[in-house]
């Protein structure tokens, strides 16, 4: 209480006291009692008592309403008493109620320790019981106190075998002075807690790979106990991180290694290789697998692929080899060759004839298939792996052309024309953005008298570093990106614009031939593209011939592009006839086409095979032209044997628009 607050309660009490003084019959107990009540304040203490005494004893005798003091003195000292009297015997059973009350808490705590002391150390014994890792407590002089069931279980023994046992007996001899003193640094204060790779004694004699963790166990007056040892049994991890490296190493289908460890493997194969025989590496690739996959669905595939990877296991047995899976359906074989190692040609023949042989029944289904192969035979030790790698799959490639289920030998000559090659494929979009890629346009003649029929539009490449590329040239490194469709897109829209320009000024009116690739000529997209063309530059139908290479004539895609286009009223024709054994039988069919161009190279070498074929095309209403005249004695050839028209140089190079009037004119 304030001051002020204080003042007020003791003069209400003092007020109170007055009037028991002055009561009749006068009596003290109720007096006692506000001395009893006067204790539960906490105000006073012995001090404090004998203070209010006095002041009481001084002041009530001094007050007027207590004169004479003859008739109050005996009051005010039996009151005086009774109060002391009363505040002392509650003040006594308040302190004796705080004792009990302090007894009870201290009893209270001492039970609660024991009560936590007892549940800490059950969950303690549960924790070490139910671990997984060995604990052990040990003395200062290394011996085992305590351990649990997960240690025994460890090191083949029972907790009760262990118990008593130094330390050090259970490690191997050349692991114990590496903890010999860490125990010591460790009881010596020179380090908190000591962690170590170690290896425990089996019963059986074997060795446990484990990390201990050591920790100091200090008393009360913090002098050290005991030392607690966790043990963390390292052999599921180890097993663990061998398991994941085997994965990430190998093919999860088929076991076989990955393309990871075999080019690591290859790095070693090319540094130790036998001078004499060298390696052979060989990039093999399934024919047909999309068509198989396409048609009975990925788990039948997946299951014919682990056939495959057993057939190459089995045929090469014999051999130093390693069998890869690359992905997909490729894989990779490495032979470190011998004396006594097959030639190339043998390998492939017996995995063909292997596979080939009879179907495989895979959920009742019979798969075969032929493997082909890009070959690397005995590279340069010093070569890079991937560089193998990168020839191996070129020649994969090279193989792959047109054929199945043969095998291409890398050669450095063809691998460096073909880089060559991808250089330039790879510089054609910037070649083309800067204006080095233009549209020039050749004569079509007819060869019964000479005249100009028809004009053909073709790419031209004039590389400012070297020489210029002819529009086959170009057309092939387009093929190989993709560029082809908005690079032939473009070569349509602007030789269209070209064709029509001279039409409207007078100078040229004759139809105009554009050649596609196989690429373009199975595009979902090319109909569309060539009606918006001739719709945007006004070129009737009629006055354009798209041609398209024999090959793709057995796409569905291509020939129904074709078919479109006729019926559009577009001139329709198959280049490089001849060079295929069905071209006759495919003209023979439904394919609509208008005519056919000779392939050059059978125009060079005036194949008389060829020249047979012509009279039953023209039969068929089909016209005949012959591409890559450079003389005129081959165009009395090709005109004798009845072919109808004819480009090349001996009628006039491919030349810019201008240039193209100007020969006209000089015609």
């Amino acid at each position: 209480m304030g001051r002020e607050d204080l003042d007020a309660e003791l003069g209400v009490r003092l007020d109170a006291l007055c009037s028991m003084l002055h009561a009749e019959p006068f009596t003290t107990a109720p007096i006692e009692a506000a001395g009893a009540d006067f204790a539960t304040l906490g105000h006073l203490g012995r001090l404090g008592l004998r203070c209010t005494a006095e002041v009481l004893g001084k002041g009530l005798l001094a007050l007027p309403e207590f004169q004479p003091l003859q008739k109050y003195a005996e009051r005010i000292a039996l009151a005086l008493g009774a109060l002391g009297a009363g505040f002392t015997a509650a003040n006594a059973e308040s302190v004796l109620a705080q004792q009990e009350s302090m007894q009870k808490s201290l009893l209270k705590a001492v039970r609660d320790a024991n009560w936590n002391l007892r549940e800490s150390e059950a969950r303690f014994n549960e924790v070490v019981t139910s671990s997984t890792n060995g604990v052990l407590i040990v003395d200062l002089e290394g011996r085992l106190l305590q351990v649990n069931a997960a240690i025994g279980q460890i090191l083949g023994r029972t907790p009760e075998e262990l118990t008593g046992t130094p330390l050090l007996d259970l490690i191997e001899p050349s692991f114990t002075e590496m903890l010999r003193e860490a125990l010591t640094d460790l009881a010596a204060g020179a380090t908190d807690r000591v962690r170590q790779s170690q290896r425990l004694r089996r019963d059986d004699g074997e060795s446990a790979r484990v990390t201990l963790t050591v920790s100091l166990l200090r008393g009360a007056d913090d002098k050290p106990m005991h030392f607690v040892v966790v043990v963390e049994d390292g052999t599921e991890l180890e097993l663990l991180q061998s398991e994941l490296q085997r994965q990430a190493l190998h093919d999860p289908l088929t076991g076989l290694p990955n393309r990871q460890f075999f080019t690591t493997q290859l790095e070693i194969a090319l540094r130790k290789a036998d001078p004499e025989h060298g390696i052979t590496v060989f990039h093999l690739d399934l024919d047909a697998f999309g068509m198989l996959r396409d048609t009975f669905g990925g788990r039948v595939v997946e299951r014919y692929l682990q056939h495959v990877a057993g057939r190459l296991k089995a045929l090469l047995a014999g051999e130093k080899v390693m069998i890869a899976r690359f992905g997909g359906d490729e894989f990779g074989v490495l032979v470190e060759n011998s004396a006594t190692t097959p030639g190339i040609d043998t390998i492939m023949k017996s995995i063909n004839e292997d596979l080939m042989s009879e179907p495989t029944f895979v959920d009742g289904h019979g798969l075969a298939a032929s493997m082909s192969a890009g070959v690397v035979h005995r590279p340069a030790g010093g070569v890079e792996p991937l560089d193998v790698l990168r020839s191996a799959e070129r020649s994969l490639r090279r193989a792959k052309k047109g054929r199945r289920g043969q095998w291409e030998l890398f050669h450095a000559g063809q691998d460096a024309e073909e880089r060559r090659d991808d250089a330039l494929a790879v510089a054609m979009p910037a070649a083309w953005e800067d204006g080095e890629i233009t549209v020039r346009y050749r004569p079509v003649v007819r060869l019964s008298s000479g005249e100009v029929t028809g004009v053909e539009a073709e790419l031209h490449w004039d590389r400012p570093d070297s020489g210029a590329l002819d529009h086959d040239r170009c057309a092939g490194l387009a093929e190989q990106t993709g560029l082809i469709l908005p690079l032939g897109g473009w070569l349509l829209k602007v030789a269209g614009g070209q064709s029509a320009w001279w039409r409207q000024r007078g100078q040229f009116d004759l139809p105009l031939a554009v050649r596609l690739t196989a690429h373009q000529a199975s595009d979902a997209d090319l109909v569309s593209r060539v009606v918006a063309v001739l719709d945007e530059i006004g070129v009737p139908a009629e006055k354009l011939m798209i041609s398209v290479p024999g090959g793709v004539l057995v796409l569905a895609d291509a020939v129904d592009n074709l078919a479109v286009l006729t019926r559009v009223g577009v001139l329709t024709a198959i280049d490089d006839f001849g060079m295929g054994p069905l071209d006759f039988g495919l003209l023979a069919s439904d394919v609509p086409v208008r005519a056919v161009r000779i392939a050059r190279e059978l125009v060079a070498s005036r194949s008389l095979y060829v020249a047979a074929l012509l009279p039953l095309l023209r039969e068929r209403g089909v016209r005949i032209a012959v591409e890559g005249i450079d003389s005129a004695e081959q165009a009395s050839w090709w005109r004798v044997a009845g072919a109808d028209f004819a480009t090349g140089d001996h009628f006039g190079k491919a030349r810019t628009p201008g240039d193209f009037l100007q020969t006209l004119e000089l015609r």
